[in-house]
């Protein structure tokens, strides 16, 4: 990574190096983990990833992802919950939990956020954790949207920027209200796409992409399917 690309972070005074802390950021690359994990451990802490099933069957690097302590979920399914309930677990025990509210890379034609599902949202009223915004902004050069070829050179600048905590203790106790959930991920999101427009320089659309609202598939990689 170090090879490929050069680093641009700030914020890093936000990080809290001990202690339970849910770190959420926006996804625009496949490489996002990588740079985003980089960021974390280069500042001190371990990160644990919710991941999507698929990654963790992969030979070797499945087992080396388990080993880590990261955490498979099967999305789109009843089993999901199972990775909450592990992630809840991983908090208790004080570790730093790196979320891509999300789930999924974003579908939204310019690289900005989309709207997230509500699991970030849920686990931070859950668990009583402070979530870090953070917004990334460069990995999509390296690896663009839902493709897999590598660009190594030149290197390229990688923009990382962490925000203040949040305070999600105004939805406490509504982890079971769906429009409180809603209204608790937008206040991230919003934290999250400002936190963007700063990187970028510009300022997100008025309309933000809903996947709710779209034809194209809640998962994977929707390119792909268009071409069949």
């Amino acid at each position: 990574m170090t090879l490929i690309s050069k680093k641009n972070w700030r914020g890093s005074e936000n990080i809290p190096r001990s202690g339970k802390i849910i770190i959420a950021s926006n996804h625009v690359s496949y490489m996002d983990v990588l740079f985003f994990g980089h960021f974390l451990y280069g500042n001190g802490r371990a990160p644990r990833f919710i991941g999507k099933e698929g990654v963790f069957k992969i030979p070797v690097i499945g087992k080396l992802l388990l080993a880590a302590g990261q955490v498979p979920v099967v999305r789109e399914s009843k089993d999901a919950s199972k990775a909450v309930q592990h992630a809840v677990k991983l908090l208790e025990a004080g570790h730093c939990l790196g979320v891509y509210p999300e789930g999924t890379l974003t579908r939204d034609p310019d690289g900005w956020p989309m709207v997230a599902k509500t699991g970030l949202a849920r686990l931070a009223i859950i668990t009583q954790t402070p979530v870090i915004p953070v917004a990334q902004w460069g990995t999509q050069i390296i690896m663009p949207t839902y493709e897999k070829k590598i660009k190594f050179f030149p290197r390229t600048p990688i923009k990382i920027l962490a925000g203040e905590p949040l305070d999600f203790s105004p939805w406490y106790g509504k982890e079971n209200d769906p429009a409180a959930l809603v209204e608790a991920t937008a206040f991230a999101m919003r934290a999250i796409t400002e936190l963007l427009e700063e990187l970028r320089g510009q300022k997100r659309p008025v309309e933000i992409f809903d996947p709710h609202n779209s034809d194209l598939p809640r998962t994977g990689n929707f390119k792909k399917a268009r071409k069949k």
